[in-house]
């Protein structure tokens, strides 16, 4: 029967670094999401390191998305309902919906910043 090989089995490579070298690579590994050794692996082997951060930008626009959606039907809804219109004058109405649509608005100017700085990084 063949004997697997596996990384902790085989013999390291040693990589002579000053302080802040090694300082800078354990921060970039860290930003990744990666250890040290997986991180240098991956480097060496020409592979493109995404960073965590941009998983957390990802988790963040898809946070927005979902309050604009939730926020949209919120919307549809209460504009279908005759019921709940009744009691509103048309200037309340109007006023109601503008601050709405605000809200929209500002919630999709949070998702152009969020998206530019997943763009940039």
């Amino acid at each position: 029967m063949e004997e697997k090989i596996t990384r902790k089995g085989s013999t390291p490579i040693k990589v002579w670094c000053l302080p802040e070298e090694r300082a800078q690579i354990e921060a970039n590994a860290r930003a990744a999401g990666q250890s040290l050794s997986m991180y240098l692996r991956n480097v060496g082997a020409g592979y493109p390191i995404r960073s965590m951060l941009d998983h957390q930008r990802v988790d963040d626009l898809a946070r927005i998305n979902g309050d604009l959606g939730r926020l949209g039907g919120l919307l549809k809804l209460w504009l279908t309902n005759d019921e709940k219109l009744r009691p509103f004058g048309a200037a309340r109405m109007q006023r109601t919906l503008l601050g709405a649509l605000e809200e929209i608005q500002a919630n999709q100017e949070a998702l152009r910043d969020v998206m530019k700085t997943v763009v940039r990084s």
